[in-house]
């Protein structure tokens, strides 16, 4: 069924708590704009939008070009539109080989990307590791608020390090040392492959291998191997340093290889939910690796616009989406290469322009408003990373990040699925902004895969700014046509697509339900754009402190 244009923003601005918003229906979020934006932006002229790709030269001068068209400011370095990125793009080479070599001096070659998954983000032209000892820390997590700790002083410095994906929750029953320790299986971002392959380098690992289950790492082993050797990070200080050699060990491949050093994995795994956990050198075991690796520096760029506060410029309300897809990859079964990246996260841009659009169509608000388009995503938050180390605008004074990533395309829905429940006071706006178009909040189904840890509102999350994530994976809506079940369809049938060649545009879209959610963002965005208030974390969140520190800057 094709998108039905309707005002959906006209409800929203009736709810008197957010009221102050004077902006006629033609500013309302307009499906059929949207539907426009990614036809444009997931064809193949643009490539699957990878960075350092000319697809990415025409998407952001797309990007500008609509900016400019709709008469906003440009709010990147110097005055111009564009804050540069630089990024390292690795690759690891043909011809290479990986290994372990086991104690009666027979050796177990491992495979890449059907048995390991590597990659590297070390600006060097080979990796060369010789008879590395491995051992396994369990979890992996060091987390002194937590009463827990994985490592117990190991010195990791010349081991490879092997992980368990998720927290030590995550399977935990009534009775174990983990059980609730890190809020259930909903996870935290102790649980995200980021965090350990970040606490394996500040250790002095000289590789950081997890374990692969698809329930823990929330998508199977072809998501995890999709990189096919290909990695990239932002350019980083020497006192900033990477692992050199990082990735995953698929499941069954984990198991033989503790089987070769006498251990039982699975009984491993249980262990690893106590808090006394010592970790287990892989006795009689060697990691071996010889690898070519082609190395390039690119210079990506993310695209920022603002509307000037009217009031207090100096404060701000950031929305924002990634520009950046997954390029062209191997062909599919119908011999197609270009991944377009329509939904992931084409759909979320045009929501961002729709916002600018209808926020420059509105009464100027008291607080500027930024619209951030980031690169590098699909790699790593890597835009957003960049931007949160060096900030345009201070993000102690940035009220909130509302990010976009990923909307249903099914048509309207009587929810809002909220993803990362009961972190901030957001949840609360949010809910108020829902029930004015006459629809409920549903937390997400799948806590447990960790999604408010893996978009770019993250990047400034960690800098202790408050954020909203609409992220669609979060679970089934309710839609207003089927119900749950429609919604369930809807979710499963996209997941088939996720990252690859059939994450395309269709006419057949029913935008209305994305055009809903977005229109939220409009309603929270007045509301916080006109106030005083600065939002905050919860009590127990982790990010609470952070935000703390920077309380003085804001009055």
């Amino acid at each position: 069924m094709r998108a039905l244009i309707i005002a959906t923003g006209a409800l929203l601005l009736t709810a008197p708590a957010l009221a102050r918003d004077a902006s006629p229906p033609r500013a309302s979020i307009d499906p059929a704009r949207l539907s426009e934006i990614v036809k444009t932006l997931a064809s193949d002229e643009y490539e699957g939008r990878a960075p350092g790709t000319p697809g990415e030269r025409k998407t952001i001068d797309f990007l500008i070009a609509r900016f400019k068209a709709m008469g906003l400011e440009p709010g990147g370095d110097q005055g111009g539109w564009t804050q540069a990125v630089p990024l390292i793009h690795t690759r690891i080479g043909a011809g290479g080989s990986v290994s372990l070599t086991v104690a009666n001096g027979q050796s177990m070659s491992l495979a890449q990307s059907t048995q390991i998954n590597l990659t590297t983000v070390r600006d060097a032209p080979r990796i060369d590791i010789a008879a590395a000892p491995l051992v396994f820390v369990g979890y992996g997590v060091s987390a002194p608020e937590a009463g827990w700790d994985d490592f117990k002083g190991l010195d990791l410095k010349g081991k490879v390090a092997i992980f368990l994906v998720n927290d030590p929750d995550f399977e935990a029953v009534a009775g174990e040392d983990a059980a609730g320790r890190f809020g259930g299986r909903r996870m935290t971002y102790y649980g995200r492959w980021t965090y350990k392959f970040e606490e394996a380098a500040r250790r002095g690992a000289i590789a950081a291998l997890i374990v692969h289950d698809t329930a823990g790492a929330g998508y199977g082993w072809s998501t995890a191997a999709a990189s096919n050797g290909e990695n990239f990070d932002i350019v980083r200080s020497a006192d900033d340093p990477r692992v050199p050699l990082q990735g995953w060990i698929e499941d069954d491949t984990a198991t033989r290889i503790f089987t070769a050093a006498g251990l039982d994995l699975g009984a491993l795994r249980v262990q690893a939910r106590s808090a006394g956990f010592q970790p287990v050198e892989l006795k009689g075991l060697n990691f071996n690796a010889a690898l070519p690796v082609n190395v390039e520096r690119i210079e990506s760029a993310n695209v920022l616009a603002t509307l000037p506060g009217r009031t207090r410029p100096d404060e701000s309300v950031m929305f924002a989406a990634h520009w950046d897809a997954y390029g062209a990859g191997p062909s599919d079964a119908q011999g197609k290469t270009i991944r377009p990246g329509a939904n992931d996260d084409g759909l979320g841009v045009a929501g961002v322009l729709e916002l600018a659009r209808v926020f420059k169509a509105a009464p100027r608000a008291d607080r500027t408003m930024v619209f951030a388009l980031w690169t590098g995503e699909e790699r790593g938050l890597l835009g957003s990373e960049y931007y949160a180390t060096h900030p345009l605008r201070p993000l102690s004074k940035t009220a909130a990040n509302l990010t976009l990533d990923i909307l249903q395309t099914a048509g309207p829905a009587q929810d809002v699925i909220l993803v990362g429940a009961g972190s901030s006071s957001l949840d609360a706006d949010l809910t108020t902004a829902a029930k004015a178009q006459g629809r409920a909040i549903t937390p997400e189904t799948f806590s447990e895969r960790g999604l408010f840890y893996r978009a770019d509102h993250f990047s400034v999350v960690r800098r202790g700014v408050p954020s909203l994530l609409l992220m669609a994976l979060g679970g089934a809506p309710d839609l207003k046509t089927g119900g749950r079940v429609a919604g369930q369809k809807w979710l499963d049938d996209y997941m088939t697509c996720y990252h690859k060649t059939c994450d395309a545009w269709s006419a057949d879209w029913d935008l209305r339900g994305a055009a809903a959610d977005v229109a939220l963002f409009k309603t929270i965005g007045t509301s916080l754009g006109n106030s005083r208030v600065w939002p905050v974390w919860s009590k127990e969140s982790e990010f609470a402190a952070i935000r703390a520190k920077t309380s003085a800057e804001r009055r």
